[in-house]
């Protein structure tokens, strides 16, 4: 079977203006000609091999970029806002979204942007929203959605920050207690920190130099809010910075991504980058083995595993999701080609949503997609006590997982017959934009298909889809 062509005009265009360089220079070190690099950049030929080469030994250039990324996504992104009702049948083919997320990405997102302003007008007048009617009331992405998009478009990687982590856990090369680092810089900031019974997991008081964390938590939720403090005690330039270049719309915004990026800081530097990737490998993935190695909970290093994709040392493209009992994302990220869908919840068929029934297991399931594309799924209830009696219990599930061809690296897997095409459940992303015709926990119908319906004939829904 051939293989599949690569377009990637848009990287093409992004590298070169990063580099400074003119399209005839360009082209002269890539060794093609200038009408050749303008139709690669305009989509019209793939990138060849010779050229990928080159990006590689000329730039020192990680190839693996090239590949769908953010074009996938925005792919995703645009189907499931194109399935809203407001489209009606003015949906375009996927061939006619791929060729916009790949060659004009500034206005695919842009368009995501004016569909999420019209979803959030449609939401406040269905709602009564008291907002209505003030001046400030204009349509505009939360501060929340603004945030998410920021890390999803960012493969979930900062670059910089993780960077600092590593240095701040890693100070002489080697790995030291998180813990022990944290309550060092602290105190040597003349920061005092107390454990007290305390409802909040961390209260700073600046002019008393005091940190208090609640004895209510467990070590691993003490140890990461320390180090949460750190980070913005110590690296508010570097936060600054990275702040500055997402260009936020609203300062709201923008003290939301400065939480995330701190949030960030101390999950890098709990679990930092060198050596929990090489025991992720070396333990095959083991989150249990992993977390008690690092003195982390499962939630965490799960997290941290869908964050490595450093260039050039990159570990699994994991996904990753957290999802409460209502079956609400509450956190999403994905190395992967699964996307998750941006508004209501996941796809019932997913085991995340079983593992709220089996408190303290792992759940595994072999999974397919509507494109084609197979994944290993791992999930677990990662329930919160309240810690006292009568105290509200935080229910949570999480579900990790990686396209089934790096199966052979994930100890859950060595099992499973991924062999088999009966052993891979369907699942999907929202109701709206999957077409399978077959499935019997479909909320609503795909707005992509046309109904048929029988008043004489019921099966599992009141209509069929057409082909």
């Amino acid at each position: 079977m051939a293989s599949q062509k690569l377009y990637a005009g848009a990287k093409l265009r992004e590298m070169r203006t990063r580099l400074g360089l003119t399209q005839k220079d360009f082209a002269a070190k890539l060794g093609v000609s200038l009408p050749y690099l303008n139709q690669m950049e305009n989509n019209n030929r793939p990138v060849s091999t010779g050229v990928v080469l080159a990006l590689a030994q000329e730039f020192g250039f990680d190839v693996t970029e090239l590949s769908a990324g953010d074009a996938e996504r925005i792919v995703t992104d645009m189907r499931e806002a194109l399935a809203d009702p407001v489209f009606a049948d003015a949906a375009p083919p996927l061939a006619d979204l791929r060729l916009a997320a790949s060659n004009a990405p500034a206005l695919a997102r842009a368009f995501l942007d004016l569909h999420r302003a019209y979803r959030q007008t449609h939401e406040r007048l269905a709602s009564l929203d008291e907002a209505l009617g003030r001046e400030d009331a204009r349509a505009q992405p939360s501060p929340w959605e603004e945030v998410r998009d920021f890390f999803h478009y960012c493969d979930n990687y900062i670059d910089a920050v993780d960077r600092a982590a590593e240095r701040f856990a890693c100070p002489a090369g080697e790995r030291i207690d998180p813990a022990w680092r944290a309550r060092g810089v602290l105190g040597d900031a003349g920061i005092a920190v107390d454990i007290q019974d305390a409802r909040e997991l961390r209260d700073f008081d600046g002019p008393a130099h005091r940190l208090v964390l609640s004895r209510h938590s467990a070590p691993a939720t003490q140890t990461f809010q320390m180090l949460h403090q750190v980070a913005l005690l110590t690296q508010g330039d570097l936060l600054d910075a990275t702040l500055d270049f997402a260009r936020f719309r609203s300062d709201q915004a923008r003290a939301i991504a400065r939480i995330g990026l701190a949030n960030y800081f101390a999950g890098a530097a709990l679990l930092p980058y060198g050596p929990f990737l090489r025991a992720a490998q070396a333990t095959r993935h083991d989150l249990e083995r992993l977390a008690d190695q690092f003195g982390a909970s499962i939630e965490q290093v799960a997290h941290r595993l869908s964050t490595l994709q450093r260039p050039g040392n990159k570990g699994v493209p994991f996904f990753f999701v957290r999802v409460d009992q209502a079956g609400t994302i509450t956190k999403r990220h994905s190395a992967t080609r699964l996307q998750f869908a941006r508004f209501g919840g996941a796809c019932p068929l997913w085991n995340v949503h079983r593992a709220f029934e089996t408190p303290g297991r792992f759940l595994r399931q072999l999974a397919e997609t509507p494109d084609g594309v197979r994944y290993f799924c791992l999930a677990r209830d990662v329930s919160k006590s309240g810690g006292s009696w009568g105290a509200p219990v935080r229910r949570f599930a999480i579900g990790l997982g990686c396209e089934v061809a790096h199966a052979g690296q994930i100890v859950y897997a060595d099992d499973l017959d991924i062999s088999r095409d009966a052993a891979f459940e369907p699942i999907g992303i929202s109701c709206r934009i999957c077409d399978r015709k077959a499935c019997h926990q479909r909320a609503v119908p795909p707005l992509e298909r046309r109904l048929r319906v029988d008043h004489d004939h019921r099966g599992i829904l009141p209509y069929e889809i057409a082909d």
